[in-house]
């Protein structure tokens, strides 16, 4: 669990983690610049430790054609495995927690992409108090089977009270469907970004955004006030993480330096498919 307050610096085990603050709901993507965004983002420094991430309970379930699999409830205290069955049975989880359903899709004689799979699954929410939605998609990933089909897996973050469900559009089947029902994690009201790029050597750095730098490169690296061009070599892979989430998980990706640019170095996963007005704003940070 990750915890601090607005302008308050904690000591940790050195993972250190920069919240871009800002309330995504009613900005319209093209407002989303680069600029006017980090100027209307208020900067929260916090120190986290992942392994303080399993403090509060991350569900992870895998699911294969109709039947349930194994869900893994992960905590601080342990690791605890329950079997579920039951073919239809309602899943209940909290707001706050995460779960990974993997499904393998028929799509005929075509093979789709992970995005246009995506495009081929419909999120349904039913929120208890009739606004917004129940969860959000933070990644996915996937490859062909032997079968011809299309494996799949998505990471699902439970964001509020509700009813959520995954329905492929293609046959009208219930992929995943669930009851999310408050839990003790809070989950805060206004989403954060949080970004930070690993320096090569297994360490975690902080991007601070409060300078309004125009790109990833530019960006000072907190404590240090060096750019994070300064610590990521041209032509050289490193692995960025970003946080928008009510459950916390973090979304990582390999990217490599060319120039003064960044580029994907894997196309694997794709990232916050829910949240464009996100995506828009990481594309254009990391210059993709």
């Amino acid at each position: 669990m990750i915890s601090g307050s607005p302008g308050t610096a904690h000591t940790g085990s050195g993972l250190l983690l920069f919240f871009l603050s800002a309330i995504f709901d009613g900005i319209p993507p093209k407002n989303l610049t680069l600029g006017n965004t980090f100027s209307k983002l208020s900067a929260m420094v916090l120190v986290a430790d992942f392994k303080n991430k399993l403090s509060h309970a991350v569900r992870v379930r895998w699911k294969r054609g109709s039947r349930a699999g194994i869900s893994i409830i992960a905590a601080a205290a342990g690791v605890a495995i329950a079997t579920n069955t039951s073919p239809g049975q309602l899943d209940t989880m909290r707001a706050g927690e995460a779960v990974m359903v993997t499904e393998e899709l028929n799509f005929g004689a075509k093979i789709p992409t992970i995005p246009e799979a995506l495009n081929q699954i419909e999120r349904r929410y039913v929120t208890y108090d009739g606004k917004g939605r129940t969860f959000a998609i933070l990644d996915a990933f996937g490859e062909q089977t032997a079968d011809h089909k299309l494996h799949i897996s998505m990471h699902v973050s439970a964001e509020k009270p509700g009813m959520a469900s995954l329905v492929f559009r293609r046959t009208g089947d219930v992929i995943w469907s669930c009851r999310i029902v408050p839990g003790s994690r809070k989950v805060p009201a206004t989403m954060n970004l949080g970004i930070f790029v690993d320096d090569g050597k297994g360490k975690s750095l902080v991007v601070d955004g409060s300078g309004n730098p125009r790109s990833i490169l530019q960006a000072k690296i907190q404590d240090i006030g060096r750019p994070v061009r300064d610590l990521w070599p041209k032509g050289a892979v490193r692995e960025v993480t970003f946080i928008y989430s009510a459950c916390g998980c973090p979304v990582k990706v390999m990217v490599k330096r060319v120039g003064e640019r960044t580029a994907r170095a894997k196309a694997s996963p794709v990232i916050f498919p829910d949240d464009p007005a996100v995506v828009s704003l990481i594309n254009r940070l990391m210059m993709w």
